[in-house]
């Protein structure tokens, strides 16, 4: 449990001192990794496994016949199975999947799809969750908040929505010690407006509510009804959410993209992310545009989502 005085990363960092997971950066060209890995051994982050040339890794053998288990019934050969075993991203993602490591984080040099495709290569995703999404953890001084699905589900439908919203709950609640308040967000609140994206919305969280009474959450909102409690009771004030969520729903992935890049560049927050959800391992995802700190942070992420 996060102690609620003391700042999330910096508890993040003192739970991953205690896991001491065995972590692959599988982009090892990759200046700010190469910076990363001395900060979490110097920090002792955890045990970082780092291979240069997988074609010469004793381990080889493995990740090649398990990519080959997994992916014969598409066609694939033995031999082909070698050649994409010897890719940094797949032979990192096969580490984690045959337990040669516990989780892995990279994207800094490959984009989302490239790291989501060695993870369902590899790793596949978890039977109680047949969705990969991804969120951001975005944090601001003693704020907390979780953003979904900023980076993977282009126009995710109703039911995605509810998997995307179950899984980032999931996660909150994981990584801050808190209880999620779920919020589905869109241009109308309560039915200020008449859309088929408003209907999507609001069927999500029918839907979600029903599958998940225990938590806290209200749709369609608009988003400053669901975030300034001055607004909610203004626009809402029958919402059980009180304009107090700390779990943000988009309605497609632009909406989710833009407003944590927004949240990150103008309002100060700090973005992790995207974090993968959905696969049967921790196999998490960078921006492009990522820091050797954020590297680091999520890092932390990884090794908390071990339990």
């Amino acid at each position: 449990m996060v102690d609620a005085m003391t700042d999330i990363p910096t508890q993040l960092r003192k739970r991953a001192k205690q896991r001491n997971a065995r972590i692959v950066l599988p982009e090892t060209g990759d200046a700010r990794m190469v910076s990363a890995r001395q900060q979490i051994e110097r920090e002792g982050l955890g045990q970082v496994i780092w291979v240069e040339d997988p074609a010469e890794d004793p381990r080889i053998d493995d990740i090649a016949a398990h990519v080959l288990a997994r992916r014969k019934h598409k066609g694939v050969t033995a031999e082909k199975a070698r050649e994409l075993a010897t890719q940094p991203l797949i032979f990192g993602a096969g580490l984690v999947a045959t337990g040669h490591a516990d989780c892995g984080v990279s994207g800094a040099a490959h984009s989302t799809a490239d790291v989501i495709r060695a993870g369902l290569i590899c790793l596949g995703t978890t039977p109680s969750m047949p969705l990969v999404s991804s969120m951001f953890l975005l944090v601001r001084k003693d704020e907390v908040l979780s953003f979904a699905d900023s980076g993977v589900v282009p126009d995710p439908d109703a039911e995605q929505l509810v998997h995307i919203a179950s899984a980032t709950a999931n996660n909150h609640r994981l990584f801050t010690g808190t209880e999620p308040r779920v919020a589905f967000l869109s241009f109308s609140t309560h039915g200020s407006a008449a859309h088929a994206r408003v209907d999507k919305m609001r069927t999500a969280y029918e839907q979600f509510r029903a599958a998940h009474p225990d938590i806290v959450s209200d749709g369609e909102l608009q988003f400053d009804a669901a975030y300034v409690a001055a607004v909610a009771e203004r626009k809402c004030p029958e919402s059980a959410l009180s304009g107090s969520a700390n779990v943000f729903v988009f309605p497609d992935l632009d909406a989710g993209n833009i407003a944590y890049k927004l949240a990150e560049r103008l309002a100060g927050f700090r973005a992790y992310g995207p974090l993968l959800q959905g696969l049967s391992k921790p196999w998490l995802d960078l921006s492009r545009g990522c820091s050797a700190e954020d590297i680091v942070g999520v890092t932390t992420i990884a090794s908390a989502m071990l339990g």
